[in-house]
């Protein structure tokens, strides 16, 4: 983003670049968030300790996709975010903010997965609640997330970002 709102017509080719990968570690994350879901879904009754294992891969695969995404959000030089933090110092406690909650639910879903090392007593309705409210927290955090993008956008070059995503 510019220092100044209006000084650049549209995104620099590096700023679409870290939209690009911000978009691709959402898509990926998105992707184990529908795992998980699906995999929750499944009947569980009578076959109790298949399901179960379906869930806990399905959980680890998300916490992978949500590691990867972090430390691409995390990062300094290669950020969307951290371009937000750095040029545009009103939405910085916004940018730390969305980091915070992030981070939060990741370490959420990992102490869940620890937490999930012996199926022989399942509460499968409790699994599946616990999971759900993480699951709406994820995205209630992403909507934020990008909201923040879409007005730091808007703030700088006074107009949508959709706007400069469609092709020429």
């Amino acid at each position: 983003m510019p220092d100044e709102p209006g000084r650049g017509e549209r995104f620099t080719s590096d700023q679409r670049a870290l939209l690009q990968t911000h978009r691709d570690d959402q898509d990926h994350t998105l992707a184990a968030i529908n795992q998980l879901e699906a995999a929750l879904a499944t009947a569980a009754f009578g076959r109790q300790a298949p399901w179960y294992d379906t869930v806990v891969a399905a959980l680890k695969a998300l916490e992978a996709a949500m590691i990867e995404e972090q430390s691409n959000i995390d990062d300094p030089a290669e950020s969307l975010l951290s371009d937000i933090e750095r040029t545009q110092p009103r939405l910085r406690h916004r940018v730390r903010g969305a980091r915070a909650q992030y981070r939060d639910l990741r370490q959420r879903i990992h102490a869940l997965g620890r937490e999930l090392t012996d199926h022989d007593d399942i509460d499968v309705t409790d699994l599946r609640n616990r999971l759900a409210w993480l699951l709406t927290a994820l995205r209630h955090q992403r909507a934020r997330e990008s909201d923040l993008i879409y007005e730091a956008y808007y703030e700088a070059f006074q107009r949508d970002i959709e706007d400069d995503l469609r092709p020429p």
